[in-house]
C-alpha cells in the first residue's frame, strides 16, 4: 500500500466559513473575475482557494512526531483553520499579510518545492486563478476557445506585463511613480477603451438620438437608456389581419410612487394599436399573452392566436417588431415615454456584416429557434449589428494605436506576437486588444434582441440575454443604448473589466490554452478540476454566441484559437443526445469514455504527494429498477470513469455556491452546493468484497458520515448528492465488489444501494424524536397536511406509543368529525410560548421555527431558538427528514421550507449568540 502524508482536506475543513464566503460571492460585482466575461457554472473563488490550500497543507496527523496526541493535532488544525478562514474572504484576495501566511504554510508542507496546478477543464478560470494567487504556477486548458481566452486574460497575460507603466500618452505625461501589479495594464485598457467608445460614438452616435421630454417632465432633452420593442405577427383571423403585438407584460416599472405600464389604444376600423404610458395610480391592463409558450390574444379582434400560428409565422420569416416605449434617464429615476416615429426610423440602418452561422439544434437551451431565430444574425436588430461591427473593427484600430504608443514609450518593436511568447510592443498591443475584444463580446450579451427590461421595486435595468444557461425566446425585448449611462453600455462594461484587471493577483506565471482533456498532459503536478456535468450545459452551443464576436475582433491576435467558424462540438464532453442522432446511450458512452481518458491522463501526471480534487454538481435521480433505490446517471458515468482509472474516493465536501435558501425546484438538476471529491490512486493490493461485505461496511460507516454532513449544515436539497462521497469511499476502496452471480457490481447499483441506506439512516434518526413527533412524521409521510380517518390515526398513535387525544393536547393535530389532520403552520397559535407549553414536541418546534423564519427572517427565528433551547438543534435534524419525504413525494413548496430552515441555520445561531440579542430574546420567554 502506498504511503502518503494526509492533507488537511482529507481530514477536516472549516466548512461553514468556506460556505459562507462562497455564497457571498454571488453578491460581489466590482472587481470580481466573473465580471470580466460571462461563463456558466463558474466555481466560487473562495471554494477554489480553500480546496487548493487544503490539498497542499499537511494535516497535523501526518506529523505524529510533532503532534503525538489527538489534542495537539486538533489544536494545530484550529490554527490552520484561522488562516484558512481569513484566506477565503473576498477582502483577503490581495491582502499581502494573509496571502503571505497561507503561502508560508503551503511552502512548509511542500518542503519548499511548489507543484504546478493543472486544470484541464478550466472553464471560467477560477481554479487556476486561485492557484496563482497562492503562489503556484497555473496550467489551464479547455477545449472551448471562449473559456481558454477568458482564463488567458485572467492568469497568463497579467503576469507577463506586471509592474509596467502604461504606454498611453496621458499616463506618460504624469509622474505617478511605480505601477504596482497589473495597474499599468488596467490603465491602458481604460484609456484605449475610452478612445474606442468615443470613436464609435463619433461614427454611429446619430443612430442613438436624444429623447424630447414633454412639459410634465421638464421639457428639453434626455439620454435614452433603452427602447422597448414588441415582436409582431399577423392576426390569424382573416377578418382582422392586424399586426398583433406579442407583449408578455404591460408593466414597465413597479417602483413605489413611480409605477408605469403600457396602455393600448385600439383603432378597430384601422386595425391598429398604439400605446401610451399609464400610472402611477390604478393597475396595468392584462397583457395579450394568455398562457405559457407562444399563446397570445389579438388586441384588435380579441381572437386568440395559437402557438402553432406564431411558430409558423416566425419560421416563415414574417415575424416583425415595433417600438412600444422609450426609457430615458431622468432625475430622479427613469422616465417612460411612448414610442416615437423619429426613434423608430433612427434604428433602421443596414449593417455591413451579419453573422450567418446557424444556432445549434439543442431544443433544451436554444428555444428561440422554434420561432424563426435560427442564425446568430437573427438575434440582433440591425442597429445592434452596426454597433457591434463598429466596435469589433475598432479593436483592431485600437491595437495599432497601442503598438505606436508602446514603441514610443520604449518597448521593443521585436515583431514577436503574444501567442509567440513575446513581451515587447507587439505582444503588449495584443494584450490590450484582448481585453477590448472581451468588452465587445460582453456587449453582445446586452446588445441583442433577447434582452429584456427588468422592472422590480429595487431596480429598473436592462437584463442581459444569458440571465440563465439558455437563449430563450423573448417577445417584448429591450434594446439598450450602447453609449448610455446604464447597464449594457460599452463604458460600464469596460469599467468592469478595468476593475477586474486591477485586482488580479500577480503571483506565479500561468498558461491557458485550447486543449482536449482526453489527450495526454505533459507535466506533473497537482490536478484540481471541475469537469462537465453530464448533459446539464452544452457549453459549446451557448458560447458560439460570444465566439462569433470574439473571432471577428481577435482572429488576428489568436489565429489558432479562432481557426474554426464556430466552437468545436464533436469532442466536447457532454451527453447531449441530439449530437448522436438522438441516441441517449451513445451520448452517455461518449461522455463516459471521454472522462475515463481524461482521468487516466490525470492519474499519469498527478503527483503522489497530493490528492486529486474534483468539483461536481449534478442532480439527476431515477429508479434503479432492481430494488436498490434511486441512482444518478450523471454521477454514475462520472464515478465509473474515475474508478475505472484507478482512483478511490477519500473524502467529500459540500461547498455552498448559492445564497440563502435558493432551490429552483425539487427534483431538478439545480443544486445549492458543489460536491468536492478528494481522490487518491487506489492501492494495487486492494481487496475484493462481496455484496454483503460492501453493504455491511456501508451500514457501519454511512450513518456517522451523514451526521458529519448534517453538522456541517449541508442543505437538505444536496444531502443525497453529498452522501455519494462517503458511500463511494466505501465502494471504491475495493478492487471489485462481487455480486452473488460472480459479476462485478456496477457503480449504478452501488449508487442505488447508497441511496437506500441513506433512506434507512434518516428513518433511524427518528429515534431521537419524541413519540408525538414520530407519529407526526409517519402521518406526514402518508397524508402530508391532508386529513385522514380517525381510526388510522388512532392505530398509528398506538404503534408510536401515544394517543390521538394526547396529540391534540400537544397541539400538533386537529381531530373533528372522524377526521384528523396535522395543524398547518398557519393554524399554529401566533402567541405560542414554549415555556408555558406543557407538552413540547419537536414537530411543533420545527413548524414554529419555519413560520418565524418565513415571516420575520433570521432574527425572529433566532429569538425562538433561544427560547426553545436544545430542542432547536433537534428541530433542525427533523427538517432533514421532512425534506427527504417531501422530495420523494414531489411536494416542492413544503420542501422549500425545510430546506430554507437548514440553510439559514448558521445565520440564526450567530444572531442567537449575540449577547445583546440574548437578553432581549430571553425576556420574551419571561
Amino acid at each position: 500500500m502506498t504511503e502518503y502524508k494526509r492533507k488537511l482536506i482529507e481530514v477536516a475543513l472549516p466548512l461553514e466559513a468556506i460556505n459562507r464566503e462562497s455564497a457571498r460571492e454571488k453578491s460581489i460585482r466590482h472587481g470580481h473575475p466573473s465580471t470580466l466575461h460571462l461563463w456558466w457554472a463558474r466555481r466560487p473563488l473562495a471554494a477554489c482557494r480553500a480546496v487548493l490550500f487544503g490539498s497542499l497543507v499537511d494535516d497535523p496527523s501526518a506529523h505524529p512526531e510533532q503532534f503525538p496526541t489527538e489534542a495537539s493535532q486538533e489544536s494545530e488544525r484550529k490554527r490552520l483553520f484561522v488562516i484558512l478562514e481569513d484566506l477565503v474572504k473576498w477582502e483577503s484576495s490581495n491582502d499581502a499579510r494573509i496571502l503571505g501566511a497561507a503561502r508560508a504554510e503551503i511552502m512548509r508542507s511542500c518542503q519548499g518545492i511548489l507543484p504546478p496546478v493543472i486544470d484541464p477543464f478550466c472553464g471560467g478560470g477560477s481554479i487556476p486563478l486561485e492557484a496563482q494567487r497562492l503562489g503556484l504556477e497555473a496550467h489551464a486548458s479547455d477545449l472551448n476557445p471562449v473559456a481558454a481566452l477568458i482564463t488567458k486574460a485572467l492568469v497568463e497575460i497579467p503576469p507577463k506585463f506586471a509592474r509596467r507603466s502604461p504606454v498611453n500618452r496621458s499616463a506618460r505625461s504624469t509622474e505617478l511613480g511605480e505601477w504596482q501589479g497589473a495597474y499599468g495594464l488596467a490603465d491602458d485598457v481604460r484609456h484605449y477603451g475610452r478612445w474606442m467608445r468615443d470613436e464609435a460614438e463619433h461614427r454611429i452616435g446619430h443612430l442613438y438620438p436624444k429623447v424630447k421630454l414633454p412639459p410634465e417632465h421638464g421639457g428639453g432633452q434626455a439620454t435614452a437608456i433603452a427602447w422597448i420593442w414588441a415582436r409582431t405577427v399577423k392576426c390569424p383571423n382573416p377578418a382582422c389581419n392586424a399586426q398583433m403585438p406579442l407583449i408578455s407584460s404591460m408593466t414597465l416599472s413597479t417602483k413605489p410612487g413611480r409605477r408605469r405600464w403600457l396602455v393600448p389604444i385600439v383603432d378597430r376600423e384601422a386595425r391598429t394599436v398604439q400605446f401610451v404610458i399609464g400610472g402611477p395610480e390604478g393597475s396595468p391592463p392584462p397583457a395579450p399573452k394568455t398562457a405559457r409558450g407562444a399563446n397570445f390574444r389579438c388586441l384588435v379582434c380579441k381572437n386568440d392566436a395559437p402557438e402553432a400560428h406564431i411558430k409558423a409565422e416566425g419560421m416563415a420569416g414574417r415575424m416583425g417588431a415595433r417600438l412600444v416605449a422609450i426609457v430615458a434617464a431622468g432625475r430622479p429615476g427613469r422616465i417612460y415615454l411612448p414610442a416615437d416615429v423619429h426613434h423608430e426610423q433612427a434604428s433602421q440602418v443596414a449593417p455591413g456584416w451579419r453573422p450567418s452561422e446557424e444556432l445549434a439544434n439543442d431544443a433544451r437551451a436554444l428555444w428561440c429557434k422554434l420561432y424563426g431565430l435560427t442564425t446568430f444574425g437573427d438575434l440582433f436588430t440591425d442597429r445592434q449589428l452596426v454597433a457591434l461591427n463598429t466596435f469589433s473593427d475598432l479593436v483592431g484600430e485600437a491595437r495599432e494605436r497601442v503598438l505606436t504608443d508602446a514603441i514610443a514609450a520604449g518597448h521593443s518593436n521585436d515583431g514577436i506576437r503574444l501567442v509567440e511568447g513575446g513581451t515587447g510592443a507587439p505582444a503588449y498591443a495584443d494584450a490590450i486588444a484582448t481585453y477590448l475584444g472581451l468588452s465587445v463580446s460582453r456587449l453582445a450579451d446586452y446588445a441583442c434582441s433577447i434582452t429584456t427590461w427588468a422592472s422590480n421595486p429595487q431596480m429598473e435595468i436592462l437584463r442581459n440575454a444569458f440571465a440563465r444557461q439558455a437563449l430563450p425566446m423573448t417577445w417584448d425585448f429591450a434594446e439598450g443604448n450602447v453609449f448610455g449611462p446604464s447597464s449594457g453600455s460599452i463604458e460600464i462594461l469596460l469599467d468592469a473589466i478595468v476593475r477586474v484587471v486591477r485586482r488580479l493577483a500577480i503571483g506565479a506565471s500561468g498558461t491557458a490554452s485550447t486543449g482536449d482533456a482526453t489527450r495526454p498532459l505533459n507535466l506533473t503536478g497537482l490536478c484540481a478540476t471541475d469537469p462537465p456535468y453530464y448533459d446539464n450545459i452544452g457549453y459549446a452551443d451557448l458560447s458560439d454566441f460570444f465566439y462569433i464576436w470574439l473571432r471577428r475582433s481577435l482572429a488576428g491576435v489568436f489565429p489558432a484559437i479562432f481557426s474554426t467558424l464556430l466552437t468545436p462540438k464533436s469532442d466536447e464532453l457532454v451527453a447531449i443526445p441530439y449530437r448522436f442522432s438522438g441516441l441517449k446511450a451513445k451520448a452517455e458512452q461518449h461522455f463516459e469514455a471521454g472522462l475515463s481518458a481524461a482521468f487516466g491522463h490525470m492519474r499519469q501526471v498527478q503527483s503522489p504527494d497530493y490528492p486529486l480534487t474534483v468539483f461536481y454538481a449534478f442532480k439527476q435521480a431515477e429508479e434503479d429498477g432492481r430494488g436498490n433505490g434511486m441512482a444518478s446517471t450523471g454521477w454514475e458515468t462520472m464515478l465509473t470513469a474515475l474508478i475505472r482509472e484507478g482512483f478511490a474516493v477519500r473524502g467529500t465536501w459540500p461547498i455552498r455556491s448559492e445564497k440563502g435558501g435558493r432551490m429552483v425546484s425539487v427534483g431538478t438538476n439545480a443544486l445549492a452546493s458543489s460536491i468536492v471529491l478528494v481522490c487518491r490512486p487506489r492501492p494495487e493490493d486492494s481487496p475484493l468484497a462481496t455484496r454483503r461485505e460492501f453493504l455491511s461496511a456501508l451500514q457501519a460507516e454511512l450513518p456517522s458520515a451523514l451526521r458529519r454532513l448534517q453538522q456541517g449544515n449541508i442543505a437538505p436539497v444536496d444531502l443525497a448528492q453529498a452522501a455519494i462521497g462517503p458511500g463511494m469511499a466505501v465502494f471504491s476502496r475495493y478492487a471489485k465488489v462481487v455480486e452473488a452471480d460472480g459479476s462485478p457490481m456496477t457503480v449504478r447499483t452501488a449508487l442505488g444501494i447508497i441511496n437506500r441506506v441513506l433512506d434507512e439512516t434518516l428513518a433511524e434518526q427518528e429515534g431521537d424524536f419524541d413519540a408525538a413527533t414520530r407519529w407526526a412524521v409517519a402521518w406526514f409521510d402518508q397524508f402530508g397536511m391532508n386529513p385522514g380517518d380517525f381510526g388510522v390515526a388512532e392505530t398509528l398513535s398506538k404503534a408510536k406509543n401515544s394517543a390521538v387525544n394526547v396529540l391534540v393536547e400537544t397541539g400538533i393535530v386537529v381531530a373533528r368529525g372522524g377526521k384528523v389532520h396535522l395543524r398547518s403552520r398557519e393554524e399554529l397559535p401566533a402567541d405560542w410560548d414554549p415555556a408555558a407549553d406543557g407538552r413540547l414536541a419537536v414537530w411543533e418546534v420545527t413548524q414554529h421555527l419555519i413560520r418565524a423564519l418565513e415571516s420575520g427572517g433570521d432574527r425572529r427565528a433566532a429569538e425562538l431558538v433561544v427560547r426553545v433551547g436544545g430542542l432547536a438543534e433537534t428541530a433542525r435534524e427533523l427538517a432533514y427528514r421532512l425534506y427527504h419525504i417531501c422530495e420523494r413525494k414531489h411536494w416542492a413548496k413544503e420542501a422549500l421550507s425545510y430546506n430554507g430552515l437548514v440553510v439559514a441555520w448558521p445565520a440564526i445561531l450567530r444572531i442567537a449568540g449575540e449577547p445583546s440579542s440574548n437578553a432581549a430574546q430571553l425576556s420574551l420567554g419571561g
